[in-house]
């Protein structure tokens, strides 16, 4: 259990960082050069271990970009743009609708069914998130509205539904083409961090690159990301699948939007507001009503991947 809880708690670390690296560079550059980076590092490690795999002209070209749009391009240049404006707990809070908007997906687009208790549990769920949602910062309100959310928060719900569908993708790569994981993650990074380069390039300021300063911050936290989000969470959480279900971890993903309001309190300084505490509490409910039947079922039996654990890239 003490793995599962250093997981999530690494997880969280990344929006922390993220917020900290977002203080010394453009958001699209940083997302765009940190792909690229860890995408090099992927297909190298792939290459000397199973370099029969890179048959280019076999691929399924056609999904991997797909997953390269959704999964990488899309998910972090609007994560990356809301963190802007959000506080690092808020966004990641944001980021916990995944699973919620995994069921909808797997309800409307595979016609998975769902129960009445789901339901509910969905319903409670999405309630939750009303109370954080509606309480903005003066920082938050420079992003704009729509209606009563604000762009940022709108943007960080569309990385999520983003990272949902990428995930998606990624099954099929796997199941229905036999992919290596390896090989679509870092292909996919590399062509997600070229657009996110190519989007630097045509709106945000290179003089004469979209680093303030030294650049020696923006290097540091690019470093621990591609560390921990891209190599040692992808290790480990595929790892922890052996012994934990797909539910069990996806209901314990809950506990990073904790981590990530200490980290932030901690190390940024950011003030968590009791509107927090109230939506985890809602959305907890929800979860626990949602995921309770798997749970019953099967707390160590590995299942089926029926639902999504989203980390942020």
């Amino acid at each position: 259990m003490i793995w599962v809880l250093t997981l999530y708690a690494l997880f969280a670390s990344v929006f922390t960082i993220s917020k900290t690296g977002l203080e010394n560079v453009q958001p699209f550059f940083f997302v765009g050069s940190r792909m690229i980076l860890a995408g090099v590092i992927l297909l190298a490690y792939q290459w000397i271990k199973q370099p029969e795999s890179f048959k280019m002209r076999e691929l399924p070209w056609k999904k991997l970009v797909g997953l390269a749009l959704f999964n990488i391009y899309l998910t972090n240049v609007f994560e990356f743009w809301g963190l802007q404006y959000l506080t690092s707990f808020k966004t990641c809070f944001i980021y916990s609708l995944s699973p919620f908007v995994s069921a909808l997906l797997s309800y409307f687009v595979f016609t998975e069914k769902l129960t009445s208790k789901k339901w509910i549990g969905l319903t409670v769920g999405f309630l939750g998130f009303l109370p954080i949602l509606l309480n903005e910062t003066a920082k938050e309100e420079l992003a704009g509205h729509f209606f009563l959310f604000s762009w940022a928060e709108i943007a960080v719900m569309m990385a999520a539904v983003c990272s949902v569908y990428g995930w998606i993708l990624l099954r099929q790569l796997v199941k229905d083409h036999g992919s290596s994981p390896a090989l679509a993650n870092g292909l996919s990074m590399l062509i997600g961090g070229a657009f996110a380069l190519a989007h630097s390039a045509l709106v945000e300021k290179w003089d004469p690159t979209p680093v303030y300063g030294s650049g020696i911050t923006f290097i540091e936290c690019s470093i621990l990301l591609i560390a921990i989000s891209n190599l040692i969470c992808y290790n480990l959480y595929g790892n922890l699948l052996k012994k934990y279900s797909a539910t069990f971890m996806s209901f314990a993903g809950f506990s990073t939007p904790l981590f990530t309001a200490l980290f932030g309190w901690v190390y940024l300084g950011e003030v968590v507001t009791w509107p927090f505490y109230l939506s985890a509490g809602i959305v907890f409910v929800g979860l626990l009503m949602f995921y309770q039947e798997e749970l019953q079922r099967d707390f160590y039996k590995k299942e089926p991947e029926t639902s999504t654990v989203v980390a942020s890239d």
